[in-house]
């Protein structure tokens, strides 16, 4: 039976100087994941032990290629493993259903620069950065499959061996969400209280900004794994449900800044830098991990039935969570109504005694 091909049009190609994005790069992992058509052809390529050079076409390319022959055919496997016994470049259409010239001698600019020393990956870098397309070097020597998009440089690692490391990375996220929630029922503790801690918010945030990050480096591998990372994704999914905007609300309680400003510089920093106190908080504006602030209850607020117009209000109106959590009922009526009141003097009083 027939793989099933993942159509998906490469881009119409770039200037050299672009950078491929990150949903660039998952649109072309997702081409060559164990199932598709393209992925057989490479695999089947390196069993048979031949080398290659896959080049998909575009609107950039036709300058960069000189001599072979046209072909104009449909994609098939076969046909690639075939024709990967010749020397020279394999060429494909935009859509990847056809492979539209054999034997081609690519010829990029010698002047982009590359690491790469054989000539085949030379190759394929220069003409992936110069035309901005989808560059695929398969080595028979190092038993290696490399793909080059416009910038970036992936080795392909093995189904089997890919598989392994995510399940290892999935355990180690699985550890570190019991961390992380453990760290949220601490911090509930201290605020249900009516108290705040500057350093038990920042071990909350370092928890969070790590599961994010490792959740990120694993998604990409599960899009490598195609239909075979499938059961890991639904874990995946599970695993990190909730940790962003938990970890928002966190910082948007104790930033002295603004959510989006100390947001943007915690994603910056590394898995190293996350794990220095001082650093997390510098980005909260603070200028050390002690502080006195008053509360506004963001995070808290955010698990009653209230909208966050009315979460805003309520803050404005009686400034601190201490304040907010010995709400009186006449209050609560007061600022939103009887019913509304009531519902949410219950569900402080529920938030207060889980505590």
């Amino acid at each position: 039976m027939e793989h099933k091909e993942v159509q998906k049009n490469i881009v119409e190609g770039t200037p050299k100087t672009d950078k491929a994005t990150q949903e660039e790069l998952f649109a072309v992992l997702k081409l060559v994941a164990p199932g598709t058509n393209l992925r057989a052809s490479l695999d089947g390529t390196l069993k048979a032990g031949k080398g290659g050079l896959i080049v998909a076409e575009n609107q950039y390319t036709n300058s960069l290629f000189d001599g072979g022959f046209w072909l104009n055919t449909k994609f098939s496997p076969q046909k690639v493993i075939e024709l990967s016994k010749m020397d020279g470049a394999i060429i494909l259409s935009r859509d990847m259903k056809k492979i539209n010239y054999a034997n081609v001698l690519l010829t990029p600019s010698s002047r982009i620069p590359t690491h790469e020393t054989g000539t085949r990956h030379k190759a394929a870098e220069r003409i992936a950065r110069q035309a901005g397309t989808l560059a695929i070097a398969i080595s028979e020597r190092r038993n290696e499959i490399t793909l080059y998009f416009k910038n970036v440089r992936y080795p392909l690692i093995p189904t089997g061996e890919l598989l392994r490391r995510a399940n290892e990375n999935i355990q180690l996220l699985d550890k570190q969400r019991e961390l992380y929630d453990k760290q949220v029922e601490r911090l509930d503790k201290i605020e249900l209280r009516g108290s705040s801690s500057l350093r038990q918010a920042i071990a909350l945030i370092q928890k969070g900004r790590i599961i994010l990050k490792l959740a990120e480096d694993l998604y990409k591998s599960l899009i490598e794994l195609g239909r075979e990372g499938t059961l890991l994704r639904m874990r995946l999914k599970e695993i990190t449900l909730g940790v962003e905007r938990e970890t928002d609300l966190v910082i948007k309680d104790y930033t002295a800044l603004d959510l989006k400003k100390s947001k943007f510089f915690l994603q910056e920093l590394s898995y190293d830098s996350v794990l220095e106190e001082e650093n997390i908080a510098s980005i909260l504006g603070h200028e050390g991990t002690i502080t006195t602030q008053q509360l506004g209850g963001w995070r808290i607020l955010s698990r009653t039935s209230l909208l966050d117009s009315e979460i805003s209000i309520l803050i404005r109106e009686l400034q601190t969570l201490s304040n907010i959590l010995n709400i009186s009922l006449e209050k609560a009526i007061e600022l939103f109504g009887e019913e509304k009141g009531k519902t949410f003097k219950d569900e402080l009083s529920k938030l207060k005694a889980s505590a």
